[in-house]
């Protein structure tokens, strides 16, 4: 299997292959769904990761944000400790599968109401080697969260600012997830590094300025509280109007 850092540009459609079709059927033919599987380095380990040759909203790639954010939680990782946490836009699962197999975290996978991609996370748990497939959880941003009772303290995503339409709706889906939480057994200590409730989100898909300040004008008009940590990691909680 080949190693890659990251998804490279080959796995979209080739602009040259498109060019080459003239009837329907070939058409037809080239949208069929394919796979490929490889290796992505992770630290301190490497993960098989099969991933869709084209996926409709990009949850058939890793970004770079994927591995800058892994590597950055393995620097920061007491503030995982205790932690129930959810990852948004899971795509392949791979930063979930890694974080579990290397801190044993409580993790729940999520992307979007699609079962092909929650079928292809849950064979890339099996692939690394995981006796059990982590959880997922199927959700469009916006739409009505599908669990009536929120109990993740720490939400989690990296390269999900993308789509800047979408920013409104999973606006929406963190002010359920962070204000629906009620707190249960929460640690208190100079290890607590991170509020409870809180999202804590890398970035290193490029975007422009007025976008990346839409998506955090929109955080605190919702009642958050930003706040950059260094190596575009962003956390985003709650402020005190909503704090409990």
């Amino acid at each position: 299997m080949d190693i890659a850092l990251f998804s490279p540009s080959s796995l979209f459609a080739h602009e040259d292959d498109s060019s080459s079709s003239s009837g329907g059927e070939e058409e037809k033919e080239e949208t069929q769904q394919t796979y490929i599987e490889r290796y992505h380095k992770f630290p301190g380990m490497d993960l098989l990761i099969q991933e869709f040759s084209f996926h409709q909203l990009n949850a058939n790639l890793l970004w770079p944000g994927t591995f800058a954010f892994a590597e950055w939680l393995v620097e920061h990782n007491t503030w995982l400790k205790g932690r129930r946490i959810i990852e948004l836009g899971s795509g392949t699962g791979a930063l979930a599968i890694f974080l579990r197999k290397t801190f044993d975290v409580d993790i729940t996978t999520s992307d979007f109401d699609d079962e092909e991609v929650e079928e292809n996370i849950a064979h890339n748990c099996r692939a690394n080697g995981m006796s059990l497939v982590l959880p997922h959880i199927r959700h469009s941003w916006g739409d009505k969260f599908p669990t009536s009772d929120p109990d993740w303290d720490l939400v989690i995503a990296s390269d999900i600012l993308l789509y800047v339409k979408q920013y409104p709706n999973l606006i929406k889906t963190l002010s359920y997830l962070l204000k629906s939480y009620k707190i249960r057994d929460k640690k208190t200590g100079s290890d607590v590094q991170v509020p409870w409730p809180a999202f804590l989100m890398s970035w290193r898909r490029r975007i422009g300025k007025d976008d990346e300040a839409l998506f955090f004008s929109g955080c605190e008009d919702a009642g958050f509280v930003v706040e950059h940590l260094g190596s575009r990691v962003y956390c985003i909680s709650l402020s005190k109007t909503f704090s409990a």
